[in-house]
Protein backbone atom coordinates (compact mmCIF):
# COMPACT_ATOMS: atom_id res chain seq x y z
CA UNK A 1 0.00 0.00 0.00
CA UNK A 2 3.00 2.26 0.12
CA UNK A 3 3.55 4.95 -2.81
CA UNK A 4 7.00 3.81 -4.13
CA UNK A 5 10.35 4.37 -2.27
CA UNK A 6 10.60 7.59 -4.45
CA UNK A 7 9.18 11.33 -3.83
CA UNK A 8 6.56 12.92 -6.20
CA UNK A 9 9.35 14.83 -7.20
CA UNK A 10 11.86 12.87 -8.36
CA UNK A 11 13.67 13.23 -11.42
CA UNK A 12 13.81 9.56 -12.26
CA UNK A 13 10.55 9.08 -13.92
CA UNK A 14 10.80 11.92 -16.21
CA UNK A 15 12.23 9.69 -19.21
CA UNK A 16 8.73 8.31 -19.08
CA UNK A 17 7.53 11.82 -20.40
CA UNK A 18 10.32 12.23 -22.56
CA UNK A 19 10.10 8.52 -24.40
CA UNK A 20 6.11 9.26 -25.13
CA UNK A 21 6.99 12.50 -26.73
CA UNK A 22 9.20 10.91 -28.99
CA UNK A 23 8.32 10.32 -32.80
CA UNK A 24 7.79 7.17 -33.16
CA UNK A 25 10.57 4.54 -34.87
CA UNK A 26 13.08 6.78 -33.71
CA UNK A 27 16.62 5.06 -33.01
CA UNK A 28 19.83 6.61 -31.84
CA UNK A 29 21.93 7.75 -34.73
CA UNK A 30 25.85 8.16 -35.30
CA UNK A 31 26.69 11.43 -34.82
CA UNK A 32 29.72 13.18 -36.17
CA UNK A 33 31.95 15.85 -33.71
CA UNK A 34 29.58 18.51 -33.09
CA UNK A 35 30.79 22.18 -33.02
CA UNK A 36 29.98 23.86 -29.46
CA UNK A 37 26.95 26.02 -30.81
CA UNK A 38 25.29 22.88 -32.38
CA UNK A 39 25.31 20.92 -29.00
CA UNK A 40 23.99 24.41 -27.46
CA UNK A 41 21.28 24.25 -29.84
CA UNK A 42 20.85 20.16 -29.26
CA UNK A 43 20.36 21.44 -25.43
CA UNK A 44 17.81 24.27 -26.42
CA UNK A 45 15.57 21.75 -28.53
CA UNK A 46 16.01 19.11 -25.51
CA UNK A 47 14.35 21.68 -23.44
CA UNK A 48 11.80 22.92 -25.65
CA UNK A 49 10.25 19.47 -25.91
CA UNK A 50 10.23 18.75 -22.43
CA UNK A 51 8.58 22.31 -21.81
CA UNK A 52 11.29 23.98 -19.82
CA UNK A 53 11.46 26.84 -22.31
CA UNK A 54 15.01 27.73 -23.13
CA UNK A 55 18.23 26.24 -22.49
CA UNK A 56 21.69 27.89 -21.60
CA UNK A 57 24.59 26.65 -22.29
CA UNK A 58 26.62 24.78 -19.00
CA UNK A 59 29.94 25.45 -18.68
CA UNK A 60 30.73 22.59 -16.85
CA UNK A 61 28.43 20.11 -18.49
CA UNK A 62 30.26 16.82 -19.08
CA UNK A 63 29.25 15.00 -22.09
CA UNK A 64 29.93 11.34 -22.95
CA UNK A 65 31.97 10.98 -26.14
CA UNK A 66 29.47 10.05 -29.33
CA UNK A 67 29.10 6.92 -30.00
CA UNK A 68 27.04 5.25 -32.39
CA UNK A 69 27.01 2.03 -30.28
CA UNK A 70 23.28 0.61 -28.50
CA UNK A 71 23.08 1.51 -25.25
CA UNK A 72 22.53 -2.43 -24.75
CA UNK A 73 26.11 -2.57 -25.96
CA UNK A 74 27.21 -0.03 -24.05
CA UNK A 75 29.86 -1.61 -21.67
CA UNK A 76 30.45 1.39 -19.60
CA UNK A 77 26.49 2.15 -19.02
CA UNK A 78 26.03 -1.88 -18.46
CA UNK A 79 28.54 -2.38 -15.54
CA UNK A 80 27.03 0.87 -13.85
CA UNK A 81 23.90 0.08 -13.94
CA UNK A 82 24.18 -3.49 -12.58
CA UNK A 83 26.93 -2.28 -10.49
CA UNK A 84 24.44 0.03 -9.18
CA UNK A 85 21.46 -2.55 -9.47
CA UNK A 86 23.54 -5.28 -7.61
CA UNK A 87 23.75 -2.33 -4.46
CA UNK A 88 19.79 -1.52 -4.80
CA UNK A 89 18.78 -5.13 -4.73
CA UNK A 90 20.66 -6.17 -1.29
CA UNK A 91 19.86 -2.26 0.06
CA UNK A 92 15.86 -3.40 -0.46
CA UNK A 93 16.25 -6.63 0.92
CA UNK A 94 18.20 -5.34 4.50
CA UNK A 95 15.69 -2.79 4.76
CA UNK A 96 13.05 -5.23 4.74
CA UNK A 97 15.14 -7.75 7.24
CA UNK A 98 16.16 -4.97 9.46
CA UNK A 99 12.80 -4.23 11.13
CA UNK A 100 11.59 -8.19 10.70
CA UNK A 101 14.64 -9.52 12.68
CA UNK A 102 14.23 -7.10 15.53
CA UNK A 103 10.29 -7.66 15.57
CA UNK A 104 10.82 -11.68 15.34
CA UNK A 105 13.71 -11.42 18.05
CA UNK A 106 12.05 -9.09 20.80
CA UNK A 107 8.50 -8.96 19.76
CA UNK A 108 8.18 -5.58 20.10
CA UNK A 109 7.10 -3.34 17.61
CA UNK A 110 8.10 -0.43 18.99
CA UNK A 111 12.08 -1.70 18.99
CA UNK A 112 11.01 -2.68 14.90
CA UNK A 113 10.09 0.92 14.27
CA UNK A 114 13.29 2.20 15.58
CA UNK A 115 15.37 0.25 13.33
CA UNK A 116 13.07 1.15 10.50
CA UNK A 117 13.50 5.09 11.48
CA UNK A 118 17.55 4.77 11.97
CA UNK A 119 17.51 3.19 8.24
CA UNK A 120 15.17 5.75 6.87
CA UNK A 121 16.85 9.25 9.17
CA UNK A 122 19.86 9.51 6.72
CA UNK A 123 17.12 10.63 4.05
CA UNK A 124 16.79 13.27 6.13
CA UNK A 125 19.83 14.09 7.40
CA UNK A 126 22.48 13.15 4.33
CA UNK A 127 20.72 14.47 1.39
CA UNK A 128 21.67 17.70 0.54
CA UNK A 129 25.05 17.55 2.19
CA UNK A 130 25.64 14.31 0.26
CA UNK A 131 24.88 16.05 -3.19
CA UNK A 132 27.51 18.69 -2.30
CA UNK A 133 30.17 15.64 -1.36
CA UNK A 134 29.01 14.21 -4.75
CA UNK A 135 29.81 16.99 -6.69
CA UNK A 136 33.15 17.69 -5.21
CA UNK A 137 34.35 13.96 -4.32
CA UNK A 138 35.08 11.07 -7.58
CA UNK A 139 31.85 9.50 -8.12
CA UNK A 140 33.14 6.28 -9.08
CA UNK A 141 35.20 5.93 -5.59
CA UNK A 142 32.27 7.52 -3.62
CA UNK A 143 30.41 4.20 -5.07
CA UNK A 144 32.92 1.74 -4.31
CA UNK A 145 33.51 2.98 -0.82
CA UNK A 146 29.64 2.71 -0.12
CA UNK A 147 29.63 -0.51 -1.48
CA UNK A 148 32.41 -1.46 0.41
CA UNK A 149 31.27 0.12 3.67
CA UNK A 150 27.86 -1.25 3.05
CA UNK A 151 29.25 -4.80 2.72
CA UNK A 152 31.13 -4.29 5.99
CA UNK A 153 28.42 -3.09 7.85
CA UNK A 154 26.18 -6.53 6.42
CA UNK A 155 29.15 -8.91 7.46
CA UNK A 156 29.03 -7.17 11.44
CA UNK A 157 25.44 -7.70 11.44
CA UNK A 158 25.65 -11.45 10.47
CA UNK A 159 28.27 -12.09 12.71
CA UNK A 160 26.52 -10.53 15.37
CA UNK A 161 23.60 -12.30 15.04
CA UNK A 162 25.56 -15.88 14.73
CA UNK A 163 27.24 -15.00 17.83
CA UNK A 164 23.65 -14.99 19.50
CA UNK A 165 24.19 -11.49 21.20
CA UNK A 166 22.33 -9.07 19.69
CA UNK A 167 22.22 -5.66 20.79
CA UNK A 168 19.53 -2.87 20.13
CA UNK A 169 21.77 -0.13 19.89
CA UNK A 170 24.18 -2.24 17.76
CA UNK A 171 21.61 -2.78 15.24
CA UNK A 172 20.27 1.13 15.14
CA UNK A 173 23.89 2.23 14.25
CA UNK A 174 23.97 -0.47 11.31
CA UNK A 175 20.71 0.47 10.04
CA UNK A 176 21.80 4.00 9.78
CA UNK A 177 25.17 3.17 8.51
CA UNK A 178 23.57 1.04 5.68
CA UNK A 179 20.83 4.07 5.11
CA UNK A 180 23.85 6.99 4.82
CA UNK A 181 25.73 5.07 2.76
CA UNK A 182 23.03 4.19 0.12
CA UNK A 183 21.82 7.69 -0.12
CA UNK A 184 25.91 8.57 -1.31
CA UNK A 185 25.67 5.54 -3.67
CA UNK A 186 22.49 6.27 -5.45
CA UNK A 187 23.37 9.99 -5.03
CA UNK A 188 26.61 9.43 -7.24
CA UNK A 189 25.25 7.32 -9.57
CA UNK A 190 22.62 9.29 -10.81
CA UNK A 191 24.80 11.83 -11.57
CA UNK A 192 27.38 9.50 -13.11
CA UNK A 193 25.38 8.13 -15.64
CA UNK A 194 25.46 11.25 -18.44
CA UNK A 195 29.12 10.69 -18.24
CA UNK A 196 29.26 7.14 -19.60
CA UNK A 197 26.13 7.74 -21.92
CA UNK A 198 25.43 9.63 -25.18
CA UNK A 199 23.03 12.60 -24.89
CA UNK A 200 20.74 11.41 -27.11
CA UNK A 201 20.80 7.59 -25.11
CA UNK A 202 20.08 9.29 -21.85
CA UNK A 203 16.27 9.35 -21.89
CA UNK A 204 16.74 5.57 -22.66
CA UNK A 205 19.20 5.21 -19.97
CA UNK A 206 17.42 7.00 -16.98
CA UNK A 207 13.77 4.79 -18.27
CA UNK A 208 16.25 1.65 -17.58
CA UNK A 209 17.77 2.86 -14.27
CA UNK A 210 13.74 3.72 -12.96
CA UNK A 211 12.74 -0.14 -14.10
CA UNK A 212 15.19 -1.17 -12.59
CA UNK A 213 14.91 0.64 -9.57
CA UNK A 214 11.85 -0.82 -9.73
CA UNK A 215 12.33 -4.39 -10.14
CA UNK A 216 14.97 -4.16 -6.95
CA UNK A 217 12.04 -3.38 -4.80
CA UNK A 218 9.76 -5.92 -6.34
CA UNK A 219 12.41 -8.58 -5.84
CA UNK A 220 14.21 -7.23 -2.61
CA UNK A 221 10.81 -7.45 -0.34
CA UNK A 222 10.31 -11.29 -0.80
CA UNK A 223 14.18 -11.71 -1.26
CA UNK A 224 14.83 -10.16 2.42
CA UNK A 225 11.75 -11.43 4.21
CA UNK A 226 12.04 -15.13 2.81
CA UNK A 227 15.80 -14.89 3.65
CA UNK A 228 14.88 -13.83 7.17
CA UNK A 229 12.95 -17.20 7.33
CA UNK A 230 15.63 -19.16 6.53
CA UNK A 231 17.63 -17.96 9.16
CA UNK A 232 18.04 -14.30 10.92
CA UNK A 233 21.53 -13.89 9.56
CA UNK A 234 20.87 -15.12 6.15
CA UNK A 235 19.74 -11.55 4.63
CA UNK A 236 22.99 -9.85 5.62
CA UNK A 237 24.90 -12.26 4.33
CA UNK A 238 23.28 -12.49 1.05
CA UNK A 239 23.76 -8.35 1.49
CA UNK A 240 27.52 -8.57 1.54
CA UNK A 241 27.60 -11.27 -1.49
CA UNK A 242 25.85 -8.45 -4.01
CA UNK A 243 27.81 -5.25 -1.76
CA UNK A 244 30.78 -7.04 -3.28
CA UNK A 245 29.82 -8.19 -6.56
CA UNK A 246 28.95 -4.43 -7.12
CA UNK A 247 31.96 -3.08 -6.50
CA UNK A 248 33.92 -5.47 -8.60
CA UNK A 249 31.30 -4.13 -11.58
CA UNK A 250 31.58 -0.60 -10.76
CA UNK A 251 36.10 -1.66 -10.91
CA UNK A 252 35.32 -2.10 -14.39
CA UNK A 253 33.98 1.52 -15.76
CA UNK A 254 36.77 3.30 -17.35
CA UNK A 255 37.38 7.24 -17.65
CA UNK A 256 35.94 9.86 -15.34
CA UNK A 257 32.54 9.84 -14.33
CA UNK A 258 32.48 13.83 -13.65
CA UNK A 259 33.98 16.96 -15.52
CA UNK A 260 36.82 18.33 -14.72
CA UNK A 261 36.39 21.25 -11.76
CA UNK A 262 37.97 24.93 -12.41
CA UNK A 263 38.18 28.08 -10.39
CA UNK A 264 36.93 28.17 -7.22
CA UNK A 265 34.04 26.37 -5.30
CA UNK A 266 30.76 27.42 -5.31
CA UNK A 267 29.57 28.99 -2.12
CA UNK A 268 27.33 25.85 -1.29
CA UNK A 269 25.32 27.43 1.44
CA UNK A 270 24.61 30.67 -0.59
CA UNK A 271 22.76 28.49 -3.45
CA UNK A 272 21.31 26.29 -1.09
CA UNK A 273 19.99 29.74 0.43
CA UNK A 274 18.90 30.34 -2.75
CA UNK A 275 17.24 26.75 -3.60
CA UNK A 276 15.00 27.65 -0.39
CA UNK A 277 13.81 30.80 -1.48
CA UNK A 278 12.67 29.33 -4.73
CA UNK A 279 11.13 27.04 -3.24
CA UNK A 280 9.54 28.64 -0.81
CA UNK A 281 7.99 31.11 -3.62
CA UNK A 282 6.13 27.36 -5.25
CA UNK A 283 2.94 28.07 -3.43
CA UNK A 284 1.54 24.97 -5.69
CA UNK A 285 4.62 22.94 -5.20
CA UNK A 286 4.75 23.14 -1.79
CA UNK A 287 1.25 22.31 -0.99
CA UNK A 288 2.00 19.23 -3.30
CA UNK A 289 5.24 18.49 -1.40
CA UNK A 290 3.43 18.50 2.07
CA UNK A 291 0.65 16.39 1.13
CA UNK A 292 3.16 13.86 -0.54
CA UNK A 293 5.35 14.15 2.95
CA UNK A 294 2.40 13.22 5.52
CA UNK A 295 1.13 10.52 3.00
CA UNK A 296 4.77 9.37 3.22
CA UNK A 297 4.75 9.19 6.91
CA UNK A 298 1.22 7.14 7.17
CA UNK A 299 2.09 4.65 4.56
CA UNK A 300 5.44 3.74 6.74
CA UNK A 301 3.48 3.45 9.98
CA UNK A 302 1.22 1.40 7.99
CA UNK A 303 4.07 -1.17 6.17
CA UNK A 304 4.84 -1.77 10.24
CA UNK A 305 0.96 -2.36 10.96
CA UNK A 306 0.13 -4.90 8.02
CA UNK A 307 3.48 -6.63 9.18
CA UNK A 308 2.15 -7.14 12.84
CA UNK A 309 -1.02 -7.95 11.64
CA UNK A 310 0.53 -11.07 9.74
CA UNK A 311 2.32 -11.93 12.48
CA UNK A 312 -0.35 -12.04 15.20
CA UNK A 313 -1.88 -13.87 13.01
CA UNK A 314 0.45 -16.64 12.67
CA UNK A 315 1.73 -15.27 9.14
CA UNK A 316 5.17 -15.60 7.78
CA UNK A 317 8.22 -13.09 6.97
CA UNK A 318 7.81 -14.40 3.23
CA UNK A 319 4.18 -13.64 3.27
CA UNK A 320 4.92 -10.31 4.48
CA UNK A 321 7.97 -9.65 1.67
CA UNK A 322 5.57 -10.79 -1.17
CA UNK A 323 2.76 -7.65 0.12
CA UNK A 324 5.27 -5.11 -0.21
CA UNK A 325 6.56 -6.67 -3.60
CA UNK A 326 2.99 -6.52 -5.11
CA UNK A 327 3.36 -2.65 -4.12
CA UNK A 328 6.21 -1.92 -6.15
CA UNK A 329 4.27 -3.67 -9.13
CA UNK A 330 1.86 -1.58 -8.62
CA UNK A 331 4.24 0.89 -8.61
CA UNK A 332 5.59 0.09 -12.16
CA UNK A 333 2.80 -0.04 -13.72
CA UNK A 334 1.66 3.35 -12.91
CA UNK A 335 5.11 5.15 -13.71
CA UNK A 336 4.77 3.21 -17.34
CA UNK A 337 0.94 4.48 -17.60
CA UNK A 338 1.61 7.67 -15.95
CA UNK A 339 1.94 9.81 -19.01
CA UNK A 340 -1.56 8.66 -20.24
CA UNK A 341 -2.84 10.37 -16.77
CA UNK A 342 -0.80 13.37 -16.72
CA UNK A 343 -1.77 14.31 -20.55
CA UNK A 344 -5.50 14.05 -19.86
CA UNK A 345 -5.78 15.28 -15.68
CA UNK A 346 -4.28 17.96 -13.95
CA UNK A 347 -1.67 17.55 -11.59
CA UNK A 348 -4.10 19.23 -8.82
CA UNK A 349 -7.12 16.82 -9.90
CA UNK A 350 -4.40 13.53 -10.13
CA UNK A 351 -3.52 14.60 -6.21
CA UNK A 352 -6.56 15.05 -5.06
CA UNK A 353 -7.93 11.73 -6.40
CA UNK A 354 -4.84 9.99 -5.52
CA UNK A 355 -5.31 11.47 -1.84
CA UNK A 356 -9.17 9.91 -2.10
CA UNK A 357 -8.60 6.75 -3.52
CA UNK A 358 -5.39 6.31 -1.05
CA UNK A 359 -8.04 6.64 1.85
CA UNK A 360 -10.88 4.21 0.77
CA UNK A 361 -7.89 1.64 0.58
CA UNK A 362 -6.56 2.03 4.03
CA UNK A 363 -9.85 1.12 5.58
CA UNK A 364 -10.19 -2.19 4.77
CA UNK A 365 -6.77 -2.88 5.50
CA UNK A 366 -7.33 -2.79 9.34
CA UNK A 367 -9.55 -5.64 8.99
CA UNK A 368 -7.49 -7.72 6.51
CA UNK A 369 -5.60 -10.59 7.65
CA UNK A 370 -4.77 -12.59 4.05
CA UNK A 371 -2.06 -11.74 2.36
CA UNK A 372 -3.24 -12.18 -1.13
CA UNK A 373 -6.21 -9.58 -0.10
CA UNK A 374 -3.95 -7.51 0.98
CA UNK A 375 -1.30 -7.57 -1.70
CA UNK A 376 -3.96 -6.45 -3.73
CA UNK A 377 -4.92 -3.38 -1.91
CA UNK A 378 -1.15 -2.54 -1.94
CA UNK A 379 -0.53 -3.06 -5.38
CA UNK A 380 -3.73 -0.68 -6.32
CA UNK A 381 -2.11 2.02 -3.91
CA UNK A 382 1.56 1.52 -5.70
CA UNK A 383 -0.18 2.53 -8.67
CA UNK A 384 -1.43 5.24 -7.35
CA UNK A 385 1.94 6.37 -6.34
CA UNK A 386 3.38 5.72 -9.62
CA UNK A 387 1.24 7.92 -11.25
CA UNK A 388 1.99 10.19 -8.94
CA UNK A 389 5.73 10.20 -9.50
CA UNK A 390 5.25 10.93 -13.55
CA UNK A 391 3.02 13.60 -13.00
CA UNK A 392 4.72 15.46 -10.44
CA UNK A 393 8.68 14.34 -12.55
CA UNK A 394 6.79 16.59 -15.72
CA UNK A 395 5.05 19.76 -13.23
CA UNK A 396 8.87 19.78 -11.82
CA UNK A 397 10.96 20.13 -14.92
CA UNK A 398 8.41 22.49 -16.41
CA UNK A 399 8.67 25.08 -13.57
CA UNK A 400 11.80 24.37 -12.54
CA UNK A 401 14.70 26.43 -14.56
CA UNK A 402 17.33 24.97 -15.32
CA UNK A 403 19.84 26.38 -12.94
CA UNK A 404 17.40 25.09 -10.16
CA UNK A 405 16.33 21.84 -10.96
CA UNK A 406 19.17 19.87 -9.19
CA UNK A 407 18.85 21.97 -5.92
CA UNK A 408 14.34 21.96 -6.55
CA UNK A 409 14.90 17.95 -6.93
CA UNK A 410 17.13 17.58 -3.65
CA UNK A 411 14.57 19.42 -1.74
CA UNK A 412 11.82 17.60 -2.45
CA UNK A 413 13.21 14.31 -1.74
CA UNK A 414 14.87 15.37 1.15
CA UNK A 415 11.18 16.39 2.05
CA UNK A 416 9.10 13.35 0.69
CA UNK A 417 12.09 11.14 2.24
CA UNK A 418 13.03 13.03 5.56
CA UNK A 419 9.51 12.53 6.50
CA UNK A 420 9.46 8.88 5.52
CA UNK A 421 11.68 8.54 8.85
CA UNK A 422 9.01 9.29 11.57
CA UNK A 423 6.83 6.95 10.15
CA UNK A 424 8.19 3.60 11.89
CA UNK A 425 9.15 5.04 15.34
CA UNK A 426 5.68 6.43 15.53
CA UNK A 427 3.70 3.83 14.73
CA UNK A 428 5.66 1.21 16.25
CA UNK A 429 4.65 2.65 19.95
CA UNK A 430 1.10 3.36 18.54
CA UNK A 431 0.90 -0.46 17.20
CA UNK A 432 1.97 -1.71 21.00
CA UNK A 433 -0.40 1.11 22.77
CA UNK A 434 -3.62 0.03 20.27
CA UNK A 435 -3.48 -2.73 18.31
CA UNK A 436 -3.03 -3.38 14.23
CA UNK A 437 -6.98 -2.57 13.63
CA UNK A 438 -6.91 0.51 15.97
CA UNK A 439 -3.91 2.09 14.24
CA UNK A 440 -4.98 1.16 10.64
CA UNK A 441 -7.66 3.08 11.54
CA UNK A 442 -6.44 5.78 12.86
CA UNK A 443 -3.79 6.52 9.80
CA UNK A 444 -6.93 6.10 7.91
CA UNK A 445 -8.42 9.08 9.34
CA UNK A 446 -5.05 10.86 9.02
CA UNK A 447 -5.09 10.45 5.16
CA UNK A 448 -8.66 11.23 4.72
CA UNK A 449 -8.06 14.63 6.58
CA UNK A 450 -5.29 14.86 4.36
CA UNK A 451 -7.22 15.24 1.52
CA UNK A 452 -10.08 17.17 2.95
CA UNK A 453 -7.17 19.54 3.61
CA UNK A 454 -5.94 19.05 0.17
CA UNK A 455 -9.24 20.18 -1.17
CA UNK A 456 -10.24 22.95 0.66
CA UNK A 457 -5.98 24.29 0.31
CA UNK A 458 -6.35 27.66 -1.59
CA UNK A 459 -2.77 26.72 -3.24
CA UNK A 460 -3.98 23.72 -4.89
CA UNK A 461 -7.35 25.73 -6.62
CA UNK A 462 -5.14 27.98 -9.27
CA UNK A 463 -4.10 26.19 -12.45
CA UNK A 464 -0.35 26.23 -11.72
CA UNK A 465 0.86 26.48 -14.84
CA UNK A 466 -1.80 28.65 -16.43
CA UNK A 467 -0.38 32.38 -17.98
CA UNK A 468 0.99 34.70 -15.23
CA UNK A 469 1.04 31.65 -12.67
CA UNK A 470 3.77 32.52 -9.89
CA UNK A 471 5.07 29.08 -10.60
CA UNK A 472 6.08 30.13 -13.63
CA UNK A 473 7.59 33.56 -13.08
Amino acid sequence: MTPPPKTVTDPAVLPWELAASAPAGDAPQPRAESRPQDRNQGQADVAARSGAGEATPDPEHHEAPSAAVPLRRNRDFGLLWGGAGLSLLAGRATAVAYPLTVLWITGSPGDAGLVGTALLLPQLLVQLPGGALVDRWDRRRIMIGAGLGQALVAGAVAALLLSGHVWLWALLAAAFTEGTLGVLHQLAERAAVPAVVPTEQLPAALTGNEARTRGAAIAGQPLGSGLVALGSSFPYVAALVGQLASVVLLFGVRGKLQAERTGPRPDLVREIKEGLVWMWRQRFLRAVMAAVAVSNVLFQGLNLAVMTGIQENHGSQFQIGVVLSLSGAGGLVGAITGGWWATRFSLRTLVLGGLAVWTALMVPVAFLRDPYALGALFAASGYVGGVFNVAGGVFMVRVAPDRMRGRANSLAMLVGGGAMAAGPVAAGFALEAFGPTRTVLGLSVAMGVTALVALLSPSLRRNPLEKGSPELT
